[in-house]
């Protein structure tokens, strides 16, 4: 079976119920290997992850000197899930030349001005380039609607605009990956933890990450409802656990990887006019 199919959110019927779509409370899987320790599996999972980065990266020079089609990673997920680290796993070693990752904070007072999507299409990927969405769009239709600064009809309304948004990206040459990076409560805890009993790391703690974890069946439903209503086969949602960091990095890789190999990408054909040029 392709990665793809494995997680994806919208085929997956590990992450459905009665039909209802995706089901993202208690849903979580573990992998495990009986032959090999964590710390063994864990090795293994970043040997890997690092011959997929060395494929991505060959693919990633095809697609940047083709210039034809475009690449979207979108990467959601909890406090703490990991978006950070997926993005250092997987592009630290690989040409930043087609390359941009872009980080949605909270909108400014010039992008409040403007509608939601304003500040979102900017950022889109250009021919030959992959761009990685660090939070997104979804933001939109996950803290609004959790927070209550937008109603069911509006939500309903964002949903309509993203799912036309996506496809006019994919019918004008973008390739679209949403990733949902899918942690538990009790991982939440012990990273939010961590960053409180490491002085290094307490710059990364925010008071704000209390708040919202007091909703966390709130924002689990938003998910889903956020899956069910724009899992499309042209903009596809998948769940990847992430409690193991190591893994989530391998089947993100593993899912860019088998998404690049699928877009029939290679270098441009040689000018039979520079064959016999020589430089002076």
């Amino acid at each position: 079976m392709k990665i793809r199919e494995q997680y994806r959110a919208g085929k997956n019927p590990r992450l459905a119920e009665d039909g209802a779509g995706v089901r993202l409370l208690g849903a979580i899987a573990k992998s495990s290997n009986g032959k090999l320790n964590k710390a063994e599996l864990k090795a293994l999972d970043r040997e890997q992850t690092l011959a997929l980065t060395a494929q991505i990266a060959e693919y990633q020079a095809m697609l940047y000197a083709q210039r034809k089609q475009k690449v979207l990673l979108v990467l959601q997920g909890m406090d703490t899930s990991g978006k950070d680290g997926t993005v250092q796993a997987m592009f630290s070693n690989i040409n930043p030349m087609g390359i941009r990752a872009v980080a949605f904070k909270a909108p400014t007072a010039i992008e409040l001005a403007h509608d939601y999507l304003w500040r979102v299409h900017q950022q889109v990927p250009v021919r030959g380039e992959i761009a990685i969405f660090n939070r997104s769009h979804y933001e939109d239709v996950l803290i609004t609607l959790v927070q209550k600064m937008i109603d069911e009809k509006e939500c309903q309304r964002r949903y309509a605009q993203i799912r036309d948004f996506e496809r006019m990206l994919s019918e004008t040459g973008t390739v679209i990956v949403k990733v949902f990076l899918h942690i538990s409560k009790e991982e939440q805890r012990e990273r939010l933890q961590e960053r409180l009993d490491d002085p290094n790391r307490q710059w990364k703690f925010d008071m704000n990450d209390i708040v919202q974890r007091k909703r966390w069946d709130d924002y689990q439903r938003a998910y889903e409802k956020a899956m069910r209503e724009t899992d499309a086969d042209h903009a596809p949602w998948y769940v990847v656990p992430a409690n193991s960091k190591t893994q989530r990095n391998l089947v993100v890789a593993s899912l860019l990887l088998e998404t690049l190999q699928s877009l029939g990408l290679a270098f441009p054909a040689a000018d039979p006019a520079l064959t016999a040029l020589k430089v002076e």
